[in-house]
């Protein structure tokens, strides 16, 4: 980086960089969010972040369900996190939900409110969205005693 040579051999290569996207620290996106290469949240995200193979760094908030192979957190997330390979928890992090891990490193100053859950499986999953008045319809049909007997 800036004219330092990297060792023969390195995993650093000059294209590192080339699929990073990233979101402002003044701005708010609301929507998922599905993306390759690397995802930089700096800003406010109201929505779902998958990729199959990224990474993803998170110090501004994110409020949704996370499902990324490599994670850092240094901010605020309000849902589950599905970390399929690593996860780091840096000193600023608030997690209010669970963290489904295969690999983790937390520092001191991290928080987490919810479950830490080891699983050597991908967590990799397409998410289903459905209008809250949808949702309650079906709880509701589901509990009708109409139904049960049909």
């Amino acid at each position: 980086m800036l004219g330092i040579k990297k060792p023969a051999g390195s995993r650093y290569k000059g294209n590192n960089y080339k699929d990073h996207s990233y979101v402002a620290c003044n701005t708010e996106v609301l929507g998922d969010i599905k993306f390759a290469g690397g995802l930089h949240v700096e800003g406010k995200v109201t929505g779902n972040i998958v990729s199959e193979d990224g990474s993803l760094h998170v110090h501004g908030e994110v409020i949704g369900e996370i499902h990324v192979p490599h994670i850092v957190i240094n901010g605020v997330v309000r849902g589950n996190v599905y970390a399929g390979e690593h996860i780091e928890l840096a000193s600023k992090a608030m997690v209010n939900g669970n963290v489904y891990y295969k690999s983790m490193e937390m520092m001191l100053g991290a928080q987490v409110n919810g479950s830490l859950l080891y699983s050597d499986k991908p967590q990799i999953q397409l998410i289903e969205h459905k209008p809250d008045v949808m949702a309650k319809e079906e709880a509701v049909v589901a509990k009708s005693p109409d139904t049960a007997n049909s």
